[in-house]
């Protein structure tokens, strides 16, 4: 009896000299086959979706970290909808060295908690727009926008998933909302900006029953450059003590994250289900090429005979294994990026949101996740079918 021949002397063979046999022997199964591919779908399926909002996610922390720029909030407020600045804070800030601009907001959200399809509406003068904002109107004209006091400009992913058009009015439809005329649709750079809707301060101020003259929610501050943003929060906090409201600075990717609150926690807890897919793709696919091996091992008996190798049969299990979980792997991660790019996804708490980031990076781990899961799953069963006895093996009923 010949010894088996360790798997790596034969890791120059391409696995492409398989590809005919495997289809075979794929299709002739192929109740086992759609099923384990399935399975893998789904899962990698789910992995893409825990990814995408992980994505969203690590995005907005990275711009915002980018920005110098400055969140102005009512101490020991939460949601916008229970923050009130005096208006007039913005000329008191202003005065500060190091501050290029500040821009009075006020913020009105269909719900503080968290949500997929919350809605923000951001309120602050027209002329000052463009100068602390990114974006490109796509549909509709700027002039109007700046010229209608009840006209707003609305994110392109808004726009489609509410069935938006310009010149359509919008309302949120909750008690005391605000309605407002669609001026232009535009996109960002940022794909999280375009999930608000921007429209003038005065309009959020006097909307019905609001009674918020005089007040905003916030002041967006935006320094000059090598300014240090901590040093600056403690003195605008210091500066405004005096005043009628205490106030709360931060830099505005932190204070993004603390609205974001418990939401932050579960996202990163979200990792742990990416994780549990993982290992699925693993189970099911080792548990499909265990029995793939069981069935066919007299089968691998007589290709050994008719000059298989041990290390060729190595290669031939495990060629099978990686092929269900990448093909599995593919679909799956397709399905995911379509979803997600049709449905523009994108969860919300306190007038933050975070999108769900289909990126390219997203769908190639998805797909070498499929393919290392797939060849690690099939080491076992292929090493025992490479070191089967002959003999043995033909003998099998």
């Amino acid at each position: 009896m010949r010894r088996p021949e360790s798997p790596l002397s034969s890791s120059k063979q391409s696995m492409l000299k398989f590809i005919p046999f495997i289809a075979k022997t794929l299709w002739r199964h192929r109740s086992r086959t759609i099923l384990t591919v399935s399975g893998a779908a789904v899962a990698l399926f789910v992995f893409c979706f825990t990814g995408a909002i992980q994505e969203g996610m690590n995005d907005l922390r990275r711009r915002q970290e980018a920005k110098s720029s400055l969140i102005v909030f009512q101490a020991n407020k939460f949601c916008p909808a229970t923050s009130l600045l005096p208006e007039d804070y913005e000329l008191r800030i202003a005065e500060l060295p190091g501050i290029r601009e500040v821009v009075p907001i006020s913020v009105l959200t269909n719900n503080c908690r968290a949500s997929l399809d919350v809605i923000v509406f951001y309120g602050l003068p027209p002329k000052k727009l463009k100068s602390i904002r990114d974006f490109k109107l796509v549909n509709g004209s700027w002039s109007d926008f700046e010229t209608f006091q009840d006209a707003a400009v609305v994110g392109q992913a808004v726009a489609e998933r509410r069935g938006i058009t310009v010149g359509q009015s919008f309302s949120m439809g909750t008690e005391n909302s605000v309605e407002v005329r669609v001026a232009g649709i535009y996109t960002a750079e940022d794909p999280a900006e375009e999930h608000y809707i921007y429209t003038h301060l005065e309009m959020l101020q006097r909307r019905p029953g609001a009674n918020m003259d005089g007040l905003v929610t916030q002041l967006e501050v935006l320094l000059e450059p090598n300014v240090d943003a901590g040093e600056k929060s403690r003195e605008i906090d210091s500066v405004l003590m005096s005043g009628p409201k205490q106030t709360d600075t931060r830099a505005k990717g932190v204070f993004q994250t603390k609205s974001l609150g418990d939401l932050t926690q579960l996202i990163d807890m979200s990792q742990y289900l990416g994780f549990a897919c993982v290992g699925l793709v693993l189970a099911l696919v080792a548990t499909t090429t265990i029995m793939s091996v069981q069935d066919r091992i007299k089968e691998h008996a007589v290709l050994q005979t008719l000059g298989f190798t041990s290390g060729r049969v190595f290669w031939l299990v495990l060629s099978e294994s990686a092929t269900l979980a990448t093909i599995g792997g593919i679909l799956g991660v397709g399905a995911a990026m379509l979803v997600l790019k049709v449905t523009r996804l994108a969860v919300g708490a306190e007038a933050v949101v975070i999108n769900f980031a289909p990126t390219l990076g997203l769908a190639a781990t998805g797909c070498l996740v499929a393919v290392i899961t797939g060849i690690i799953a099939g080491i076992v069963p292929a090493w025992t079918a490479a070191r089967a006895e002959i003999v043995s093996a033909l003998r099998e009923s």
